[in-house]
C-alpha cells in the first residue's frame, strides 16, 4: 500500500504539473497580447504627443495672428478717427464759407437792384432756367467781388 499511495501521490503531483503548465500557456499568450497592445498604445501615445504639439504651435501661430490683427485694425481706427475728426472740422469750415457766401450774395442783392433801377431797362430777356442755391450763391460772390475790383475797393 505504501507503494500505492507513492504512485497516487506521484500521480496528482503530475496531474497538478500539467494543470500548472497548461496555466503558464495560458498566462503566457495573455502576456504576450498585453506586450501587443502596449506597443500598440505606445504608438497611439506618440502620434498623441506629436498632434499636441503641433496643435500647440498652430495655436501660436494664431495668437501671433490676432496680436497682428489687432495692432493693424487699432491703426486702422485710429486713422479713420483722425480722418472723421479732419472731415468733421473741414465740413464745418464749409459751412461757414457757405454762410458767408450767402450773406454777400444777399447784400450783393439789394445794391444790383439799386443799379437796375438808376439804368435803364434793357428788353426784358427769357428767364433763366432754375439753378441750384449753390450756383447761384458762387455767381453772386463772383459779382460781388467784380464790382469791388471795379470800385477800386478789391485788395
Amino acid at each position: 500500500m505504501s507503494h500505492a499511495l507513492g504512485i497516487a501521490i506521484e500521480s496528482l503531483v503530475a496531474a497538478l504539473l500539467l494543470l500548472t503548465i497548461g496555466y503558464c500557456i495560458l498566462l503566457n499568450k495573455r502576456l504576450q497580447r498585453l506586450k501587443a497592445d502596449e506597443h500598440s498604445l505606445k504608438a497611439t501615445i506618440g502620434e498623441l504627443i506629436t498632434a499636441t504639439e503641433i496643435a500647440e504651435r498652430a495655436i501660436g501661430g494664431l495668437k501671433h495672428t490676432v496680436r497682428d490683427v489687432n495692432e493693424n485694425l487699432g491703426g486702422q481706427l485710429a486713422a479713420a478717427t483722425q480722418m472723421s475728426m479732419q472731415l468733421k472740422h473741414q465740413l464745418a469750415e464749409g459751412d461757414a464759407v457757405f454762410r458767408r457766401l450767402s450773406r454777400i450774395a444777399a447784400a450783393a442783392r439789394p445794391s444790383s437792384e439799386q443799379q437796375e433801377a438808376a439804368a435803364p431797362a434793357p428788353a426784358p430777356a427769357p428767364a433763366p432756367a432754375p439753378r441750384t442755391s449753390a450756383k447761384a450763391v458762387a455767381e453772386a460772390a463772383q459779382a460781388f467781388s467784380e464790382r469791388r475790383r471795379a470800385n477800386g475797393l478789391a485788395a
